[in-house]
């Protein structure tokens, strides 16, 4: 079944641009059919229903009723492989 994943940061724009290219990517690379939607940390809570994962570059707001995972790993290169894990661990 195709996953959906939110992926949120502060304005929607610039590092959840970095980041949806590098969950493409992993997600390519492993064989994951998945909708990828940027949206602005804001509109999570409200989106949240539509997903199975979210991952932000951000503080979360609030707690949410989906896995969430930060993923400022892929923004200072620290941790990126582990991050990666994580994500695919939370997708299976």
């Amino acid at each position: 079944m195709k996953k959906r994943i939110l992926v949120a940061c502060g304005a929607g724009i610039a590092t959840s641009t970095v980041v949806n290219d590098k969950i493409t990517n992993l997600l390519k690379a492993n064989g994951i059919d998945a909708d990828i939607r940027q949206i602005k940390i804001q509109e999570a809570k409200g989106l949240e229903k539509e997903a199975d994962l979210l991952i932000s570059t951000t503080i979360l707001p609030t707690t949410f009723e989906i896995p969430t995972i930060i993923a400022t790993a892929y923004i200072s290169g620290i941790g990126m492989e582990k991050l990666d894990q994580k994500i695919l661990d939370a997708l299976k």
